[in-house]
């Protein structure tokens, strides 16, 4: 099993149901709409921060998975039972991903509860006891952070 570096690029998406989290967990990828994409995909691990639809386990990151590559599809190809969705024809990541590997200590969002997607690094993922901590403040680590998203975006 891979483990999570201090630098490694960490991208926090939400799981907007348990469909999404069974979808990862056993068929190994998660999508995201190119429309409302983040800058880029190009990370090592995603993060999965669940919404108040997972009830007790709501608000909170407790899975990650090592990002093995992304390709552009239709939503219709990632999900065939729904041909007539209204975004059924429009472009879609598909990450593909490693095994979910549940984090030791969740990660709660006590105060933030609206998330979409969030960078932060491996050490801070590692460190959390809040969402808030992965926020990454002006400092030399977020000089890093920029510069490691400036060099994926270009290559």
């Amino acid at each position: 099993m891979e483990t999570l570096q201090p630098e490694d690029l960490v991208l926090v998406a939400v799981l907007k149901d348990r469909r999404d989290l069974d979808i990862a967990r056993l068929l190994g990828w998660y999508r995201i709409p190119v429309q409302t994409a983040p800058k880029t995909v190009e990370v090592d691990w995603l993060a999965f921060y669940q919404p108040s639809i997972f009830g007790e386990e709501q608000w909170a990151i407790r899975y990650i998975a090592p990002v093995r590559g992304h390709e552009l599809v239709t939503r219709v190809e990632l999900l065939r039972e729904e041909p007539d969705h209204r975004r059924a024809h429009e472009p879609y990541f598909k990450i593909q991903l490693g095994p979910l590997q549940r984090l030791p200590n969740p990660i709660p969002s006590r105060r933030w509860k609206r998330i979409t997607f969030l960078y932060t690094t491996g050490g801070r993922l590692t460190k959390a006891k809040d969402v808030s901590d992965l926020r990454v403040p002006p400092s030399a680590e977020r000089d890093r952070l920029w510069r490691m998203l400036r060099d994926r975006l270009s290559s």
